[in-house]
């Protein structure tokens, strides 16, 4: 973990999705909600890859169960974060803006409804949109290394 004024990185290296897999288990335990981040990578960079092993340490889905929302725009996950000994819940909420076109088709989504005190909002393509991208405190970067490796670099506003 690397720390700046304000910031803090994690970084992770994996081979194969069932490492991405394991990556996002591990960045799970790092993400204490609200947090609002979007999530950058080429297409197949393994994004919903990484959102699996989140959603699964949330106990909000399994591995198999989660699934790219490219075409619906946003999957929805109720779970649970393990703090601490109290267990609380939590929403998860994977959204994919890679087919919207324009700012105002954002309003339909209801951003400001799913930003709860509860929710961990995870946006793929975000950056793409200033209101969105205003309204992260945080990214996850994914990058093809060759093959199956990634690496993936969290970094958390405070």
């Amino acid at each position: 973990m690397t720390e700046a004024t304000g910031t803090k990185v994690h970084e992770f290296e994996t081979n194969s999705a069932a490492d991405t897999i394991r990556a996002g288990r591990e960045i799970a335990k790092l993400l204490t909600p609200p947090k609002f981040l979007i999530l950058k990578g080429d297409l197949g960079a393994g994004k919903t890859t990484l959102v699996k092993g989140i959603a699964e340490a949330l106990d909000a889905a399994e591995p198999d169960e989660v699934t790219s929302p490219t075409f619906t725009l946003m999957h929805e996950y109720e779970g649970t974060l393990h703090d601490h000994g109290k267990n609380e819940p939590v929403m998860l909420y994977h959204l994919d803006l890679y087919r919207i076109e324009q700012e105002r088709q954002l309003d339909s989504l209801g951003l400001d409804e799913i930003a709860t005190p509860d929710s961990i909002v995870l946006v793929e393509w975000g950056d793409k949109f200033p209101s969105v991208a205003k309204r992260s405190n945080g990214e996850i970067v994914m990058k093809t290394t060759g093959g199956d490796s990634r690496k993936i670099t969290l970094t958390l506003k405070d």
